[in-house]
């Protein structure tokens, strides 16, 4: 776990709020019909922050080099879920460390 590449992840609005949309699907992304055990499509994140589809890929990548996220590709598409075990790590070292 990189503490440093983690906290520099979460030190932005957009990314903390599609890991906090992340966090609950069904609520957040009510309009994707396939369900969620893969995650959430790309697309349908790029949409509800309303940003570029560059500028959303950057910031699914950059979340996921470190570690909070897992991408799941079936097909064209690519789903993104949270890495649960990444946000109890973190919770640990906040807790021991911090």
């Amino acid at each position: 776990m990189n503490n440093l590449e983690i906290f520099k992840a979460l030190s932005n609005k957009s990314r903390l709020q599609i890991l906090q949309w992340l966090k609950e699907p069904e609520l957040h992304f009510p309009e994707q019909e396939s369900g969620f055990e893969a995650g959430v499509c790309v697309g349908q994140i790029q949409q509800k922050t309303g940003l570029t589809q560059s500028t959303v890929s950057e910031y699914l990548s950059m979340l996921q080099r470190a570690g909070l996220i897992e991408s799941t590709r079936i097909g064209q598409w690519t789903y993104y879920k949270r890495n649960e075990n990444a946000f109890q790590a973190l919770t640990m070292f906040i807790k021991k460390e911090l």
